[in-house]
């Protein structure tokens, strides 16, 4: 038996900030830009694979907002959504899984570094690596459970 979507398949205006698990937008919005701000507020190194990390956190910032208003203005009551929803979240979380190991790699090498000569310098990059990864994976956990309940949502559809 087929089922009927209605008009009223995923929340929009000001319902998505009430709605499970639409209201994982903001978080997602905090850590993501914060993983963003800690890795570009250092200089970056030629031959540093944190271009990806850079990449990452920017490419899901942007189309996490441009979800969130598309969500907000109401223009996600296509049949469509549901599925859309689900496999944006699933990518976001394969590309800031993949990018949280990056960060956390460099992170341990630079910690390496760091015991190897001890520069006040170093250190503080270090810092802010480390609170760059702890803030990636909070975010891929983030977008891991939208991708889940997105992925149920879209099922129930």
């Amino acid at each position: 038996m087929a089922s009927t979507i209605t008009g009223d398949v995923l929340p929009s205006g000001g319902r998505i900030f009430t709605t499970f698990p639409d209201i994982f937008f903001i978080p997602e919005f905090v850590f993501g830009g914060l993983v963003w701000i800690l890795v570009a507020s250092t200089k970056v190194q030629d031959q540093n694979p944190l271009g990806w990390v850079m990449f990452v956190s920017v490419f899901c910032f942007v189309m996490t907002t441009l979800w969130f208003f598309i969500f907000l203005c109401g223009g996600n009551q296509s049949s469509i959504w549901p599925s859309l929803d689900a496999g944006y979240h699933f990518v976001a979380v394969v590309f800031f899984l993949s990018a949280s190991v990056v960060l956390a790699y460099i992170t341990i090498w630079l910690g390496k570094a760091y015991k190897n000569l001890p520069d006040p310098q170093v250190l503080k990059v270090y810092q802010l690596y480390i609170s760059a990864v702890v803030m990636s994976y909070v975010a891929t956990l983030l977008y891991f459970l939208h991708a889940i309940f997105s992925a149920l949502r879209w099922k129930r559809s």
